[in-house]
């Protein structure tokens, strides 16, 4: 990478930070007209367009750096965290356990997967994810708190079944 689309990419951070998106994205541009196969950039891009709401503009960012690196956990991450926000779950999972066989230990895929089996009511599978994602991460609180989220959810349910009954 050149010191010219380093620069680029260090002022399109900033302005991310900032939440200056629209002149991130023009810096994302041009940095892709240099380099257009870095699906680090792409990635990049594909965050900022899903942080201004464009979500299907950034699944197509995360497809075309999957298409040059198919293997890529953070295009395969996004992307299904994107398609999680859509409420396509079970295409989010795919993404997930597309993660899950390039890195097995990948505490943020099991996270995220247990994040779109509770959403499908999958509630002691989203929990067995999560514990799992804890165990290779102890400290990775989305996990945590998911699965005590998780936990609290399948304890009413089970005790408004036993009041029915």
């Amino acid at each position: 990478m050149g010191s010219k689309t380093e620069k680029m990419l260090a002022q399109a951070f900033e302005y991310t930070e900032d939440g200056n998106y629209s002149d991130a994205l023009k810096l994302y541009d041009l940095a892709l007209q240099e380099e257009p196969e870095n699906s680090s950039i792409l990635i990049d891009k594909g965050v900022t367009l899903q942080n201004l709401g464009k979500l299907k503009l950034a699944i197509k960012q995360y497809d075309k750096a999957l298409e040059i690196s198919p293997t890529n956990l953070d295009a395969l991450l996004n992307k299904g965290a994107v398609l999680h926000s859509q409420e396509k779950y079970l295409e989010a999972i795919d993404c997930y356990d597309l993660a899950l066989k390039i890195d097995k230990k990948c505490a943020m895929a099991l996270a995220y997967k247990g994040l779109s089996m509770g959403e499908m009511g999958e509630l002691q599978d989203a929990i067995k994810l999560f514990k799992k994602a804890l165990s290779i991460d102890k400290h990775y609180d989305l996990a945590s708190i998911s699965k005590d989220t998780a936990q609290e959810l399948l304890k009413s349910i089970n005790e408004k079944k036993s009041r029915i009954q």
